[in-house]
């Protein structure tokens, strides 16, 4: 099997742009960098499956009820980086320790509808890892190929009425999950990165 790291690494050090759940909508509030919030996530990359580790989100939760999404959440004060939120949700959501990830490094930050400031970490998983799932805010943590999440053509751009307008977005089913929003815009940024460094 191709060894996968050196083509991660190659995407990540690209250069780019930050992303946003508005890319696809003209309109958008005015919000300054100082009013949006600090969140990071976690992209979990199984070198051993060759697959990106995903989550759905408890159908009881008060937002995002069911979604698909990474591992993550906002910054506490207790977080002294956002890597370390990212980490930390990470080891509160699917049991991944933060010993059992290497962090190749850092995405674009992505700017949500719900004024978030999201830096998303790319990570590999050690083979050692067991999936446990916070039962409050976890239904399901599942693995998609990366070889799929790393096509730009695996997304297509969808559409929907929110707050009494048409809003479009990217998404990527794959079998029974329905990946959208800042989720699906952030992997689809990954993919053309992956797309452009080869492999």
């Amino acid at each position: 099997m191709t060894e996968i790291r050196p083509w991660l690494e190659r995407a990540i050090s690209a250069e780019g742009r930050p992303s946003s759940d508005y890319d696809l909508n003209p309109e958008r509030p005015v919000v300054s960098v100082s009013q949006l919030k600090p969140a990071a996530v976690l992209v979990p990359i199984s070198l051993e499956r060759r697959s990106v580790i995903l989550t759905k989100r408890s159908a009881r939760l008060r937002h995002h009820a069911g979604q698909i999404a990474f591992p993550g959440g906002k910054k506490d004060l207790t977080d002294p980086t956002l890597e370390s939120a990212a980490l930390r949700e990470s080891f509160e959501e699917i049991g991944l320790h933060p010993k059992d990830v290497t962090v190749l490094g850092a995405l674009p930050e992505h700017e949500t509808v719900t004024a978030f400031s999201v830096t998303p970490f790319v990570g590999l998983v050690s083979q050692d890892y067991i999936p446990k799932r916070e039962i409050g805010e976890v239904d399901e943590i599942f693995e998609v190929p990366l070889d799929f999440l790393a096509k730009p053509d695996s997304f297509r751009i969808e559409g929907r009425r929110w707050q009494g307008r048409k809003r479009y977005y990217y998404a990527a089913p794959y079998g029974p999950y329905y990946i959208w929003g800042a989720t699906a815009r952030i992997l689809r940024a990954f993919a053309d990165r992956l797309h452009d460094a080869g492999i």
